[in-house]
């Protein structure tokens, strides 16, 4: 390169690199020595591309997934106290003590394509068992 030549700085946007004539995407170098842009035939010394670095980063939420909000609502249960889970109750008999009704409550344990795990446990003698749906 000749003193009064100005070194050519890559252009590039996230990943993807440019020629600096036409702004054509460029391929993947064919040797080791040059970049031959293929719409407009320029030649670039494929060392300028050497040590470039190329950061790219995602927002969480740019790719939203049903997944995850799913993840998110089932990491987020409600407490009545520090120890207690909200519960519902559903007319259910319960087999240690007989009572008619038993409190539940529901969770993701499984995939998202499989159903979610209940637990019951008894109001009255404290029964506890889990049934997947």
């Amino acid at each position: 390169m000749a003193a009064s030549e100005a070194p050519i700085i890559p252009d590039k946007i996230g990943s993807l690199l440019f020629c600096t004539a036409c702004g054509s995407l460029l391929d993947l170098p064919s040797n080791d020595d040059v970049i031959t842009c293929a719409p407009c035939g320029t030649v670039q010394d494929a060392r300028i591309y050497d040590n470039l670095s190329i950061v790219t980063r995602s927002h969480p939420s740019a790719f939203p997934s049903v997944l995850r909000q799913k993840r998110q609502l089932v990491s987020h249960v409600s407490r009545t106290d520090e120890n207690t889970m909200e519960q519902a109750t559903i007319k259910e008999k319960c087999p240690g003590c007989g009572n008619e009704e038993m409190n539940f409550h529901t969770l993701q344990l499984r995939s998202a394509d499989e159903g979610t795990t209940v637990f019951y446990d008894c109001p009255k003698c404290g029964y506890k068992f889990s049934q997947n749906n």
